[in-house]
């Protein structure tokens, strides 16, 4: 264990100023194979997708399809735009519901809404922290037209019982699996456990682009022939030797660079290995300091791999022993003294995606798509997993993605260690933090 007193009281840092360095804990890893393909692309004069036959683009979809399982994928300019233009391909009609869980990012909401879809929120399973299939069901009605299954921090969604319910009700099943790429649900990888799958390449995801991107992936050929056209004004390219100018259908444009594709192309060559040392280096965290009181570490259930997008740590004032103080407080607490470690732990997702300024307010499209249906959202404490989780967690984000990231990893296992032997001091500041008890009323 590092030191016994507390960095914040002038104890020693438990992660050193100079060991998170770029080498262990940068990402994306950036190698001479993205720098030559990249050149390699400027060179070629061929930048977008419209190069017919072997162009960057076309390479990475069938790679990318043939990683996940699926006949098709479409690359596109964004992760958001995937989900948008997976909803518009699939026919998803304006003013119908898509169920979405409470606890995302705000793209899950607003991909639908571009579509004039109104997102319907449902609470989460308070330990996988991805939708629950029982709020699912409770959650359809006669409008209700998509289910969205967000893969939360990588980790898949209890898939056989949402698309037990997507086929029992005729319901499209739309996989949000931007934070999940190279995961496993019962031995079938996320992007072939729907109906059609989004994915992100943002710079930050475990397959990145060098900005934005994103992949569409079905089996379904019509499906994949509408997603063709809704990236490209509508167009018919394919197998057509000249471009025509017809728009069929209206679309705008959403093409992903080619450079962008060479790029991910490199880093899809070393998914799979980093997939795997990540899951080592997590799981070696996890094992260290999963049997701390009141510590509720990221969960994995048997049936399914993770995929550590990011890593999310619950705590109990009442396991912890932390009288009269919040969980809201204890939890501002540790991020605190955490940080002061040398941990960057931090928030993800201040609220509920149905208290979002925007959502609440519903600005833009003059108020559409909600004036296409009846009814109000419910009160907020129809989520009462996802607040609760809001609440009293906290995350690490990207450190734990570079997979030379072991040894900084153990560091941040020490640095819980320290604080967790160090309880009363978290105590006293977490009490401190705790609003009046008139306060506290919501």
């Amino acid at each position: 264990m590092t030191g016994n007193g507390l960095a914040m009281f002038g104890g020693p840092r438990a992660v050193a100023r100079d060991r998170a360095t770029k080498d262990l804990v940068g990402w994306p890893v950036i190698t001479d194979a993205e720098r030559e393909a990249v050149v390699g692309v400027l060179d070629s004069g061929q930048f977008t997708s419209n190069n017919p036959g072997a162009g960057q683009v076309q390479l990475l979809e069938r790679e990318w399809a043939r990683q996940v399982g699926t006949a098709h994928c479409a690359a596109v300019s964004n992760g958001t735009t995937a989900l948008e233009l997976a909803l518009a391909a699939a026919g998803v009609e304006p003013g119908s519901e898509i169920l979405v869980p409470a606890l995302s990012f705000i793209a899950s909401a607003v991909a639908p809404v571009h579509r004039l879809v109104v997102p319907v929120f449902v609470d989460i399973d308070p330990v996988t922290f991805t939708m629950d299939p029982r709020a699912v069901a409770a959650a359809i009605t006669p409008r209700t037209a998509a289910i969205l299954a967000v893969h939360l921090h990588g980790l898949p969604c209890d898939m056989e019982e949402l698309r037990a319910l997507a086929r029992r009700h005729g319901l499209l099943l739309v996989e949000d699996a931007a934070q999940a790429h190279a995961a496993q649900y019962r031995g079938m990888s996320t992007g072939a456990l729907g109906d059609v799958a989004a994915f992100s390449l943002n710079v930050v995801k475990n397959l990145p682009t060098c900005g934005e991107g994103g992949l569409i992936t079905t089996d379904d050929p019509d499906l994949y022939a509408r997603l063709l056209r809704h990236r490209q004004f509508g167009e018919e390219l394919e197998g057509r030797a000249k471009r025509d100018y017809i728009s069929r259908e209206l679309a705008g444009n959403a093409k992903l660079s080619a450079v962008q594709a060479a790029f991910t192309r490199c880093q899809l060559e070393r998914l799979e290995d980093y997939h795997q040392a990540r899951d080592r280096n997590v799981r070696a965290l996890l094992d260290r300091i999963g049997a701390l009181p009141g510590l509720q570490v990221p969960h994995c259930p048997d049936d399914r791999t993770h995929a550590w997008h990011i890593l999310r740590f619950r705590f109990s004032p009442e396991r912890m022993g932390i009288e009269g103080a919040t969980p809201g407080a204890v939890r501002a607490a540790i991020e605190r003294v955490m940080r002061a470690e040398g941990v960057p732990l931090q928030q993800y997702q201040p609220v509920p995606l149905p208290e979002q300024e925007a959502l609440l307010t519903r600005k833009g499209f003059g108020g559409y798509p909600w004036k296409l249906r009846p009814g109000e959202y419910g009160p907020v404490d129809r989520y009462p997993n996802t607040l609760a989780v809001i609440e009293d967690s906290l995350t690490l984000q990207r450190w734990h993605l570079n997979p030379a990231a072991g040894p900084v990893l153990q560091d941040c296992a020490a640095a819980f260690e320290k604080v967790w032997a160090n309880l009363d001091q978290v105590a006293t500041l977490a009490r401190a933090i705790s609003p009046a008890p008139s306060e506290a009323v919501r």
